[in-house]
């Protein structure tokens, strides 16, 4: 009888382990990969001077952007 509920156990046990392995779904905000990065959201979140659809202001934004988060640029 202790040997069926330690096989009973160690099933249990190991098809838990297992399944923790598995890969999930992915996240419902991930990348997509036909879609380029400069089309993005056409709503009140988007900064103020970006045009969605248009690469040249979404670079410029981008550059904005980096130049801000440089500690080397914001100590000058």
């Amino acid at each position: 009888m202790k040997s069926l509920i330690r096989l009973v156990a160690l099933v249990c046990t190991s098809s838990l382990a297992l399944t923790a392995c598995g890969d999930g779904n992915p996240v419902a905000g991930s990348k997509r990969a036909d879609v380029a990065p400069y089309m993005g959201a056409d709503n009140g979140f988007v900064v103020k001077g970006w045009k969605p659809g248009d690469q040249q202001s979404w670079t410029e934004e981008i550059k904005k952007r980096n130049q801000n988060q440089s500690e080397y640029s914001r100590i000058k």
